[in-house]
């Protein structure tokens, strides 16, 4: 299951350019999910169809708006984000919060 990132227009618009990283509660330490960072910059929000291998927030980009659960350690209970829609693009993601997150580049090999 070698390779499995998405490669569609969001990445292209974003030069083309992906990696995987690995998301933990800064304040634990408890694994989250894999994610796929398109593009340069900072992680302000993760988009709901990017988000791979998470007991809880895998599978969400189907569901209404309304029926999106807020970005919550399900060990400690911290509020990480909650749901936004990014207008641009109009996608769901997670607005995260400062400094809640911990990011860990990976191979792509692990989803």
């Amino acid at each position: 299951m070698k390779n499995k990132l998405k490669n569609d227009k969001y990445k292209k618009n974003r030069g083309g350019y992906s990696r995987l990283l690995e998301i933990s509660c800064e304040g634990c330490g408890e694994f989250l999910g894999f994610y796929q960072k398109d593009g340069p910059g900072i992680l302000k929000r993760m988009y709901l169809d990017r988000i791979y291998k998470s007991i809880d927030y895998s599978d969400l980009s189907d569901k209404a708006f309304k029926l999106l659960p807020q970005l919550i350690c399900k060990k400690c209970g911290r509020l990480l984000g909650v749901p936004m829609v990014y207008k641009k693009e109009k996608r769901f993601a997670f607005r995260l919060f400062q400094g809640m997150v911990v990011k860990k580049i990976v191979k792509s090999d692990h989803i």
